[in-house]
């Protein structure tokens, strides 16, 4: 199927309920759920001061992040990467990472996976508990 104009859809953070599950304010935004993506998905999240996205990792995708504003602190494999705004980062497939803010103010990034797994409960690995 080819996209068009008419079937294109665009998808903003206030259409999409925020997954809270492993910290943080994660919006997925586009989606085989929201737009029926059919390669990966992308979506923002959000991190107030001290605010982490626990511990995970993907089996089968590569994950994409770019910082929009503030700075975050991506821990790859327990290696600290510091990721300031206007800057992106890599995540390769399998690689465990943790989303830190560890600044004063909110940090706000984008980030995008490819391939998708083969179904949505294989998409992540849990390696921590969830925060709080």
């Amino acid at each position: 199927m080819t996209a068009t104009a008419n079937s294109a859809r665009v998808v903003g953070t206030d259409d999409v309920a925020p997954n809270r599950r492993r910290g943080g304010d994660v919006r997925t935004l586009l989606s085989p759920a929201t737009v029926g993506t059919t390669t990966g998905f992308l979506g923002t999240v959000t991190l107030g001061p001290g605010e982490v996205v626990t511990e995970h990792w993907h089996p089968y995708s590569e994950e994409y992040l770019f910082c929009v504003r503030g700075t975050i602190t991506v821990r790859l494999d327990g290696d600290p990467v510091t990721v300031p705004a206007n800057h992106g980062v890599h995540i390769p497939i399998g690689v465990r990472h943790r989303l830190m803010n560890e600044a004063a103010d909110e940090a706000l990034a984008v980030f995008s996976l490819s391939p998708l797994a083969p179904r949505p409960e294989l998409g992540h690995v849990d390696t921590e508990g969830q925060p709080g």
